[in-house]
């Protein structure tokens, strides 16, 4: 492929942008080179500024579940700019949002909309603090929610341990008050609430990790969470950015079958534009401004264009059978990949749960925990992840990221994935070789 164009772009970003990007991921930092620069996307496919075409497995990290430029959220949106872009003021459509996420996930009796993930994540932690009159929070190793400084935080040497920050900038004294978790550790989580449950505001968990590659919770784990939490009083926060409407029409909870007392959604309830939203049970959420003593505020929230493209993304994805498709073409995907890595002879095995998927280069069957996440053979992912995307798939660029399937990765696209996939397994089973 010629990367020409995309090259002289990323050498100008360099001078202007840090990195040469606006988020670190796009660097591709973690699996070496340099990122081509999109032009434009349609369906399952993103063209790059040299004309290139890729199968999108990210999907603008998650959100484009019906697929890029669908054209019913295309036109939604052109119908809401003729109006106007912002108003700054209440529009119809942020009602039509709140009421319909209320209806799909019913746990979110009232909600609040915001401008993005972050934003929501940390709008629901200064809500439960404020509604516990607690201070601390537990968060679970390998789960991302947000740049906040409460998040930017990484389990110590034992379950107690306090966080240290792994970014400068983050106060230590902030970051004592967020405690770390293995994710799927059931003893750890309750001996932390034994010892220090009267003083945690609240836990929050992406209940399918999403962030660590893909990792879905082990039979009874988010259960014993719903139950802790209830005993020692803390809030249950599912941080649902990437599963909402993803996993299941009513996103994680609904297909686990747990009630959490806040939940927070990101960019899929605006068709991919920047947006998000928290939302809980009322008495929680009347505590937010100006209907309680919780200031939160934005601009931008619940922006009239944003709103318009979500509705009609919603609307999409409340088809019957729409997700059970989804779940068919990801078993389809990650079935063939470990079908054609066996018969290379790769070690490699895949989670999907829902819409999302993840890739592990690792002998284990079963991979549900960080610690196996990053004990997984992280050089042969990148040398994969660049096999691939010189036959014209785009996977997520990193080994920590979890893959997206779109209601537009029909049996066509899937097949011609795969068939990439077998001629970048038989790559890395001479690799392998060599390495002996």
């Amino acid at each position: 492929m010629n990367h020409e164009r995309s090259h002289a772009l990323f050498a100008r970003a360099r001078q202007r942008l840090p990195g040469g990007v606006n988020s670190p991921v796009r660097a591709f930092t973690s699996v070496g080179g340099e990122p081509f620069f999109v032009r434009r996307a349609d369906g399952p496919f993103l063209y790059d500024a040299d004309d290139n075409r890729y199968i999108d497995y990210v999907g603008s990290w998650g959100p484009m579940i019906v697929g890029h430029n669908h054209p019913r959220v295309r036109e939604a949106v052109e119908r809401a700019i003729r109006d106007g872009l912002s108003f700054g003021a209440p529009c119809p459509a942020e009602v039509a949002m709140a009421e319909t996420i209320a209806r799909l996930v019913p746990s979110c009796e009232m909600v609040r909309m915001v401008n993005s993930g972050t934003e929501a994540t940390l709008s629901a932690i200064r809500l439960a603090r404020g509604a516990t009159g607690r201070n601390r929070i537990v968060k679970f190793e390998g789960c991302y929610h947000g740049h906040g400084d409460s998040f930017l935080v990484k389990a110590g040497s034992g379950m107690l341990t306090f966080g240290v920050p792994t970014s400068p900038g983050v106060p230590a004294g902030l970051s004592e008050l967020t405690l770390t978790l293995t994710y799927n550790d059931f003893e750890g989580a309750t001996r932390l609430f034994d010892e220090c449950g009267d003083d945690i505001a609240s836990l929050i968990i992406e209940p399918v990790v999403g962030n660590a590659n893909c990792l879905p919770p082990r039979p009874g784990f988010l259960r014993h969470l719903r139950d802790l939490c209830s005993k020692h009083g803390a809030l249950l926060i599912f941080d649902e950015v990437m599963t909402g409407f993803r996993v299941a029409l009513g996103g994680a909870q609904a297909r686990f079958g747990i009630t959490p007392d806040l939940t927070t959604f990101g960019k899929i309830i605006g068709g991919g534009m920047p947006v998000g939203a928290y939302g809980g049970r009322a008495e929680l959420m009347s505590q937010i401004a100006p209907s309680g003593p919780i200031y939160q505020a934005g601009t931008l929230s619940g922006n009239p264009v944003a709103m318009a493209a979500g509705l009609a993304m919603l609307e999409l994805v409340q088809d019957p059978g729409f997700h059970d498709r989804l779940e068919v073409a990801a078993n389809a995907l990650c079935d063939g990949l470990e079908t054609e890595a066996r018969e290379a002879g790769v070690p490699f095995t895949t989670n999907r749960v829902g819409g999302m998927f993840g890739l592990f280069f690792s002998g284990d069957r079963k991979v549900d925990t960080y610690a196996q996440a990053v004990a997984c053979d992280i050089e042969a992912f990148n040398r994969f992840f660049h096999a691939m995307l010189e036959r014209g798939v785009f996977l997520a660029p990193s080994a920590f990221e979890a893959g997206f399937i779109s209601s537009m990765h029909d049996d066509d696209i899937i097949d011609l994935t795969i068939s990439a996939a077998r001629e970048a397994f038989k790559a890395a089973a001479k690799d392998l070789k060599a390495d002996r």
